[in-house]
Parts: C-alpha cells; structure tokens; sequence
C-alpha cells in the first residue's frame, strides 16, 4: 500500500497541488499585475466618470430611450436588455417571424420619433448583437439620428455631425473591425454642448 501510495498517488497529488498553484494562483495574479501596470484603466473596466460619478462603461452598452439621445443597438440579454450579467443574443433565425416582429417594432419606434426622416434605417438600430452588449453603432447609424438629436437639442446639424466625426473609431491597426461610435461617449459629449443637457 505505502508503495503505491508513493509510486502514483503521491507524484500525482504533488502535480496537482503545483499545476493548481501555477494556474489558479500565480497566473492569474501575474495577469491581473500587468493589466493594472500597463492598462489601469482598461484593467478597471473602462469606466467613465462625471461629477465624480460612474456613469457607465465604454465596453458596456445601455438603453437610451430619451429622443434627445443618440440611441444605442438594441439588446437581446435576459431578463432585461443590456444586462452585463448575461450576455448573449436572441438566437432567432433571419426567418423567424419574432425577430421580424422586433424589427418591425423597432423601425416604427425610430420613425414615430423622427417623423420626417425617411432615410432608410441602418440595420444596426434594428438588430442586437450577438452579445447584446455592444456599445457601439455605425457612423451610418449615428448619421441616421442626427437631426432628430440636433432638432430636440436646438444644436446645430452641422455641431451633432461635428461630434459623430470626432468619436468614430478607426478599425483596429485600420484593419480589424469596422468604423464604429461609442454611443455613451457620444452622448456625454452632447451634454456637454447643451445646457438642458438629457440624462444618459
């Protein structure tokens, strides 16, 4: 018995006990260090802050109902959309008369808000991501909504259009990705411009 033990059990629990130390303790610790030396801020979750409070991330998507707003993707997570604790889609297919409905709800939605645009709507202010949480929308999508936002805001066009520019993000090393604008830093960034400010 005392052979055994020392010929297999004991080398495998010493395996066990340093692999558990090395990749449940050491690794992550060794990570999480240069994460916060290297990128703090990213490493915290990229949160914005004003007035000294958080007011939300730039990895994080959420709901923007105000029509003063630029409105974010929609979101598919359950049990309540934008929910950072359960990413995921609707998993609906192209064919499924659900998403059709949810499309159709959300094209009348923009419309009822902007009577006058009669734009074709971008197909990301219509569908949610596969996450549910993307923070972003199409410079074309953000294009869309500018002159509901500066007509409600009582800004210029030519200001909003000012901003989308500004906050498009390239792709990634102008490769990876597409262009894209955060919707929550868009939305601050109007704030500050306007006095009668809109919550975000």
């Amino acid at each position: 018995m005392n052979s055994l033990f020392n010929t297999l059990l004991r080398p495998a629990l010493v395996l066990l006990a340093c692999l558990s130390a090395l990749t449940g303790l050491l690794y992550p610790a060794a990570v999480t260090g240069a994460a916060q030396a290297l990128f703090p801020w990213r490493a915290q979750g990229s949160l914005l802050e004003r007035g000294g409070q958080t007011v939300g991330s730039t990895l994080i998507g959420q709901p923007f109902s105000d029509p003063r707003n630029f409105w974010s993707r929609p979101s598919a997570t359950a049990p309540m959309p934008y929910n950072g604790s359960a990413s995921g889609g609707s998993n609906l297919g192209p064919l499924n008369p659900a998403l059709a409905d949810a499309v159709k709800e959300r094209v009348k939605a923009l419309r009822d808000a902007d009577p006058g645009n009669t734009a074709p709507v971008p197909v990301d202010l219509v569908t949610a991501s596969a996450s549910g949480l993307d923070p972003h929308i199409s410079p074309a999508a953000a294009r869309y909504q500018a002159a509901r936002v500066a007509r409600l805001r009582e800004l210029p066009e030519t200001t909003v259009q000012a901003l989308i520019d500004r906050y498009t993000e390239a792709p990634l090393w102008g490769l990876l990705g597409e262009p894209r604008v955060n919707v929550l830093e868009l939305n601050l960034a109007l704030n500050a411009l306007d006095p009668k400010a809109a919550k975000p």
